[in-house]
């Protein structure tokens, strides 16, 4: 995981929070609470998800190890929300409230903050980069949201969430696999630096019958590499075949011409695309003879 630069989003999430949670858990002021600044505590049940954040899948034992601390502790990092006027939208801190749910804590502590589109995007993929909460299929679909939809260059994007401009792009790379594949990343059955082999593969099927084996046989990345190279020889003299085998099936046919003719067992040896030698036998100095005058006698090409 590379360190978050300094300056812009990438400076990281406690940049962004100005107040923290007391070990009481209460708010250090009673004046109305300003955006971006102070910690208030609001109900659990008027908070919701962004729909749209990067992370979708949280693991259930983790959750529910964290709500345990939660029960004991409380929220000691508060959420980031954004205020909609009919509810609180998450912006940084899903994880928790899942987890403060499960605990039954009524009320937990939020920072609410004003902020665009982008820029919940963007804090919402820094946080979880950060944490390493992501897999890899959803920090692929994160980046490539922002490209898309707010126009950013990929140096843009990796500037913000301070990896290399290489690592973004075999990121979103990942997301030409089978969806199929991309599950299996999803769910850990094969990392990603098996799914960066798998994308030499471009037949889907083949794709995903691979990624099985991977997982069957328990390949490592390096053995990955070296079953898809092996393929793709195998792939390409397959390819070369079908005009062999044609070259093949036209000698055959003038062999069988020739010994129609000559009444004996003719063979055409190949020594390379242009060269090669016409072998005819014969059983007996009587028959070499016979063969000799046949060649005198004949004087029309051969059909």
């Amino acid at each position: 995981m590379a360190t978050a630069k300094k300056g812009g989003l990438g400076k990281g999430l406690d940049s962004l929070i100005t107040n923290k949670v007391g070990t009481l858990g209460t708010v250090e002021t009673v004046r109305k609470p300003e955006p971006d600044k102070d910690v208030v505590f609001v109900k659990t049940a008027k908070i919701e998800p962004n729909r749209k954040q990067p992370r979708r899948s949280f693991e259930e034992d983790s959750l529910i190890e964290l709500s345990e601390s939660l029960k004991q502790y409380g929220v000691l990092q508060p959420l980031l929300v954004q205020d909609k006027k009919d509810y609180y939208e998450i912006i940084a801190g899903e994880r928790r409230w899942r987890a403060a749910k499960i605990a039954g804590l009524k009320e937990i502590p939020v920072i609410i903050k004003n902020l665009t589109e982008q820029e919940t995007v963007e804090i919402s993929l820094i946080e979880n980069i950060q944490r390493e909460d992501l897999n890899p299929i959803e920090e692929a679909m994160a980046f490539k949201r922002l490209l898309k939809e707010f126009n950013m260059k990929q140096d843009e994007v990796a500037e913000r969430v301070s990896k290399s401009r290489t690592a973004v792009t075999n990121s979103i790379r990942l997301l030409k696999l089978d969806e199929r594949v991309q599950q299996m990343v999803i769910e850990d059955l094969i990392s990603s630096g098996h799914a960066r082999a798998l994308l030499a593969i471009e037949d889907n099927e083949k794709q995903y019958m691979i990624a099985q084996k991977i997982f069957d046989e328990k390949l490592s990345v390096r053995e990955t590499e070296k079953l898809i190279k092996k393929l793709q020889k195998e792939k390409t003299e397959l390819s070369k075949k079908p005009r062999e085998d044609s070259r093949i099936f036209v000698y055959e046919d003038i062999e069988q011409k020739l010994k129609a003719i000559m009444g004996t067992k003719v063979a055409i040896r190949q020594k390379d695309k242009e060269k090669g030698k016409i072998e005819i036998e014969y059983y007996s100095d009587n028959e070499l003879e016979r063969i000799l005058e046949l060649f005198q006698s004949i004087h029309q090409p051969i059909n």
